[in-house]
């Protein structure tokens, strides 16, 4: 029972303060899920008609995102850094995508699991071609 400054018993305060932290904590748990999402591997294209691919790309990321993952696609930030015409960036840039897979949420539960992501994500495609 919640006591007042007085040393007595308070049970509206007791309940008001026992809401309030109520609901701190649901939100505390809610930031914590939401922090630890787990990651799913964007690919689509980026050469070509960049400014379609990379929209697509979004479209894709959002689509992740509200499903509640946590997208990660290398291929909307390298290029934004690193120069995709220079040989040795664009290297540099595909090594930076390839060890963003070896994220730890990306290991043997993520490999059971990469055929229905493959075929989310051609869903996607198809959705989007279909337009």
């Amino acid at each position: 029972m919640y006591r007042n400054s007085e040393g007595y018993a308070d049970p509206t305060a007791g309940s008001a303060m026992s809401q309030i932290m109520k609901e701190y904590r649901q939100k505390q748990k809610k930031r914590y899920a939401d922090k630890n999402r787990r990651k799913i591997y964007v690919a689509s294209k980026y050469a070509g008609d960049v400014d379609a691919n990379v929209a697509a790309a979004i479209t894709y990321c959002r689509r992740v995102i509200d499903e509640g993952y946590m997208p990660v696609a290398s291929h909307l930030l390298y290029p934004q850094i690193l120069n995709d015409n220079d040989p040795n960036e664009r290297d540099l840039g595909l090594m930076f995508g390839l060890a963003l897979l070896r994220i730890p949420s990306a290991t043997n539960s993520m490999r059971r699991k990469r055929q229905p992501i493959i075929r989310y994500m051609r869903s996607c495609t198809m959705s989007r071609t279909r337009k």
